[in-house]
């Protein structure tokens, strides 16, 4: 059991690791941060830390550094997390004001945070199990060419150009367009899926309206199919690279997860939750995952109680109580957007 100083040396040697990246000893903890105690006090203190596996000595001599369970301890017993300055929510507001739609804004999302935190962002798009078509356009841009829109409730957007099989008249354009708005238009993604897919199981006329209708309705349910995937989307990959010294092996089993996503994706699903949203998982934690030498800060977001999360990936050594109230801070900027927009539509 780990008493009340024990957690407060364990917290300094956490700060002062993740500010210095040198192994920390106890005159530095003294010296630094005035527990009032002398340092052969100290001493013990670590010693009791070291033989509960929450620091360990990097080699003989040395300081000690905190192992991914005293980085576990550590964020378990945050008592607050450190606040953001008002430029940086000033930064994540003019960041992410006004967007053109939701892929743009999910964009911005991961932009602003890692400029934020340094680190890998991650942000998963939100459920569309509940979404419903809430548009379809279906423009002739000449020759066989046509351009295939369609929208959600929830602000995704999908276009896409295809070719005829001929090129169109305008009555066969407004009439392929009324079929497929028909078929698809208030149902939720799912059912129009569905509908397409029944309508392309029957045999048709054969003629070109026919033929017209289910190029056009092929192509709005692989379009379909691709809402209701789960993805990610992510920036600073090359962040990696700048804190290679963070890793004490490869940083290739992160690079591999971030290109594949199935792995974050997984990871994301799986993580718990705290009562205010957040859930981190750090080191060992990871490791059936591929990731044990990485940790994941993610903030559940979204208004429609999807469950989807942004978060940071990063090494263990990382500034856990800043990154995750940016990470909070970014998930409650991106709820509300989505709410407001929600609700003017």
């Amino acid at each position: 059991m780990v008493s009340e100083r024990g957690l407060q040396v364990l917290s300094a040697i956490v700060q002062d690791y993740v500010d210095t990246r040198e192994p920390v000893g106890s005159k530095a903890i003294v010296d630094r941060h005035h527990f009032g105690v002398s340092a052969a006090t100290i001493r013990n203190d670590m010693s009791l830390l070291e033989d509960e596996e929450l620091i360990a000595a990097p080699h003989t001599s040395s300081g000690r550094i905190p192992t991914d369970k005293g980085y576990r301890v550590f964020v378990d017993h945050l008592a607050e997390l450190r606040p953001l300055t008002g430029a940086q929510r000033a930064a994540i507001s003019s960041f992410l004001e006004a967007p053109v739609d939701l892929d743009d804004l999910l964009v911005r999302t991961v932009r602003s945070l890692t400029q934020l935190t340094g680190q890998v962002a991650i942000v998963q798009y939100p459920s569309f199990a509940r979404a419903s078509v809430s548009h379809v356009e279906f423009v002739h841009l000449g020759g066989t060419r046509v351009v295939i829109i369609v929208v959600t409730d929830t602000g995704r957007v999908s276009q896409r150009v295809a070719f005829l099989p001929f090129e169109p008249d305008e009555d066969e354009t407004l009439a392929v367009k009324a079929q497929v708005a028909s078929l698809v238009t208030g149902k939720s993604v799912r059912d129009a899926a569905q509908a397409v897919t029944d309508l392309l199981a029957v045999e048709g006329a054969g003629d070109r309206r026919d033929l017209a209708l289910r190029t056009v309705a092929r192509i709005v349910s692989e379009e379909l199919d691709e809402f209701r995937q789960d993805r990610l989307v992510m920036a600073g990959a090359a962040t990696l690279a700048r804190r290679e010294n963070d890793f004490r092996g490869s940083i290739y089993p992160l690079l591999e997860a971030i290109e594949e996503q199935v792995t974050l994706l997984r990871l994301m699903s799986e993580m718990v939750a705290d009562d205010k949203g957040l859930s981190v998982s750090i080191g060992r934690e990871n490791e059936s995952f591929g990731l044990s030498e990485a940790s994941v800060l993610a903030s559940e977001y979204d208004p429609t109680g999807s469950r989807a999360r942004v978060g940071i990936l990063g090494p263990t050594r990382m500034d856990y109580p800043t990154n995750l109230a940016a990470v909070r801070a970014v998930a409650h900027y991106l709820s509300r957007l989505l709410d407001e927009d929600e609700r003017s539509r």
